[in-house]
């Protein structure tokens, strides 16, 4: 469990499905960051079973710590030991919670995660050009821009252009 000042990150759990469920069948917030497809409940509990059984993720639930209601999910994946690196992904899945500062919390409590208790040097993302919102979160936690996968995403009928960002452990100031 990871804690901040606003936020708890937990492990997710078959409690969480239904409401994730809810949020990646929404047509408009996947656009965001992936090519839309409905999926049923028995590939969203296949898919959090499969995660539960790999060493190269950790997946967390981001929790409203007044509340405890589960607002997003966010996960380190792809963990390479060997190099010392990881790919971020997030989502603040309850449309009415963005925008108020939630994502830049939980990137910073994985990015202390991380470097401090994984002992990881990298941390890569890829976002959507079109993703102007995420971008800023990313820039402003210190992300800096790798490089640009011209035209590499087919979302909505449109190619667009996906962004490389990262950020080195000396880099970072928490």
């Amino acid at each position: 469990m990871l804690k901040s000042a606003h936020l708890i990150l937990t492990p997710l759990t078959v409690a969480d499905l239904p409401i994730m469920l809810n949020w990646i069948n929404n047509r408009e917030q996947m656009l965001l960051n992936a090519p839309y497809k409905p999926v049923t409940e028995k590939q969203h509990k296949f898919w959090l079973e499969s995660i539960q059984n790999r060493n190269d993720i950790f997946i967390f639930g981001i929790h409203l710590l007044e509340s405890n209601r589960l607002i997003g999910s966010c996960q380190l994946r792809s963990i390479n030991y060997i190099h010392r690196s990881t790919k971020l992904q997030i989502r603040i899945g309850e449309v009415f919670q963005q925008g108020q500062g939630y994502g830049t919390e939980t990137i910073h409590s994985l990015l202390n995660f991380a470097f401090k208790d994984l002992n990881l040097n990298r941390v890569h993302l890829h976002v959507f050009s079109t993703n102007t919102i995420a971008l800023h979160v990313y820039k402003k936690v210190g992300f800096i821009h790798e490089g640009l996968l011209r035209k590499a995403a087919h979302i909505n009928g449109t190619y667009i252009d996906i962004i490389v960002m990262s950020i080195l452990r000396e880099e970072y100031a928490d």
